[in-house]
């Protein structure tokens, strides 16, 4: 898919391959350093290698039941989604939705382009009825996002993540049933 951002640059949306290796690794390298609103800190995802990075788009190429996005514009990976669906049969009509913009390209709408593309395509897959995701609950722009979506909050975990500060911060359960019993 392609789109245009406010700047006039060139937005494309497709599938991961296994070329994004290197690409992939880094941007999620500086997505962890740019916002305290992914569970993985800087730490941990300096810990991942490019194999392991290899292995991770792997498990979605190779499986036609999960989804990996990726928005590149200007030859630059800035954005990505992904949905998986569990694999336990009582939990297959579930997919869990994943989704990070690099910071300096917030508020161009590659968030809400992912978001489409990730529940347009789970409108077509064979099983999954209903999107869920966590997000914490101070993470306001990603709320309103998923809102604007659909989304509806069905549970809170108190002080379900733990910042690099030492304070607490809840966890907000989202989702949004994209097929009709």
């Amino acid at each position: 898919m392609h789109h245009f951002l406010p700047n006039g640059q060139g937005l494309e949306i497709r599938q991961a391959t296994m070329e994004d290796a290197p690409a992939m690794l880094a941007y999620f390298r500086q997505l962890t350093d740019e916002t305290d609103f992914l569970l993985f800190t800087l730490r941990e995802a300096s810990g991942l290698s490019l194999e392991s990075e290899k292995d991770f788009i792997h498990s979605f190429r190779n499986d036609k039941k999960d989804l990996m996005l990726v928005a590149v514009t200007a030859g630059q990976l800035v954005g990505s989604i992904t949905i998986k669906q569990p694999d336990l049969w009582k939990l297959a009509h579930l997919g869990q939705l994943g989704v990070g913009v690099l910071h300096p390209y917030w508020n161009m709408g590659i968030g809400r382009r992912l978001v489409t593309a990730g529940l347009r395509w789970a409108e077509q897959h064979k099983d999954i009825e209903i999107v869920h995701l966590s997000v914490f609950s101070n993470n306001e722009r990603a709320i309103q996002l998923y809102r604007n979506f659909g989304f509806i909050e069905y549970g809170r975990m108190p002080q379900g993540v733990r910042q690099k500060d030492g304070t607490y911060g809840d966890t907000i359960l989202m989702c949004k049933r994209i097929k009709n019993l």
